[in-house]
């Protein structure tokens, strides 16, 4: 199978050379794509002295962004996505290759533990993986690492659903699940990146956020909206049960709740419903 590599990049003048230099030390034949996300410095130059095919962006699109535009232009049978910032290590490549070649369809490498960028981050990756993995009924060791191997005629079948921003990982994962493809994890360490992250903490956190109910919708929407349906209408049954024996009554919050439990199960059945048309259009 022919391979390419794909690093989005924004302005990573100080470790692309190096990285490409790296991949191409590991997988010579491989086309390394390099898609220069509205950078202010020389990376686009600094990578196409190192080899790679650039494709620059106008202005800043977001990672996702660049993603897709790597995507489109990749010729390779299978696409290697890493990071340009160093924290990727491209003689793990080969592993994921291999694991790849043992018929898995999207090899993610996953951190292992004093990879995370902050406790904080790691405790929320922490929290993302549990989510993923109920949702999922598959064990998910690492939802959002940028280090992934995949076919590229799948991988592209749900480029549709890519977000723009920084949680394409997330997304693309998940919907590979959804499809019933098989996914598999290679254990990883990354490094630290050099020179300054794009993450904004507050912005990205709000944004992060809302991962977990994407996480929710594009997998089984039923799965996330029917244990709080469920929440609500036990707390409506506890509150009538109590202002019954207390006052003799049936209470306007328990009519609001128990209506709210309702109004969201069908919201789930609808979404559920959704997502299958989704799904649909996309192959």
């Amino acid at each position: 199978m022919s391979l390419s590599v794909v690093l989005p990049a924004k302005n990573e003048a100080a470790t692309i050379a190096d990285v490409i230099k790296g991949v191409l030390e590991y997988c010579a034949q491989a086309q390394v794509v390099v898609v220069d996300d509205g950078s202010t410095d020389n990376t686009a130059a600094l990578a196409a002295e190192a080899g790679a095919m650039v494709i620059s962006h106008p202005y800043s699109k977001g990672n996702g962004a660049a993603i897709k535009t790597g995507a489109r232009a990749a010729t390779g049978d299978v696409i290697v996505f890493m990071d340009g910032d160093g924290q990727h290590a491209a003689s793990d490549i080969p592993r994921l290759l291999a694991r790849l070649e043992e018929g898995y369809d999207l090899v993610v490498g996953a951190r292992q533990q004093g990879s995370q960028a902050s406790v904080g981050r790691g405790l929320a990756n922490g929290f993302y993986n549990r989510l993923a993995s109920y949702m999922t009924g598959h064990s998910v060791e690492d939802l959002t690492s940028g280090f992934r191997a995949v076919r590229a005629e799948k991988f592209r079948e749900f480029l549709y659903l890519l977000p723009n921003g920084f949680s394409y990982p997330t997304t693309s994962t998940m919907a590979f699940f959804r499809a019933g493809y098989s996914v598999a994890y290679e254990p990883i360490h990354a490094a630290q990146r050099i020179g300054k992250s794009h993450i904004k903490p507050f912005k990205d956190g709000v944004r992060f956020l809302l991962i977990i109910f994407k996480i929710g919708t594009l997998y089984s929407p039923l799965k996330l909206f029917a244990p709080i349906a469920m929440l609500a209408f036990l707390v409506a049954t506890g509150w009538y049960g109590y202002t019954l024996g207390a006052f003799g009554r049936f209470t306007n919050m328990s009519a609001l709740l128990y209506t709210g439990s309702v109004m969201v199960f069908l919201m789930g059945l609808i979404s559920e419903q959704i997502t299958a048309l989704m799904y649909r259009g996309g192959q």
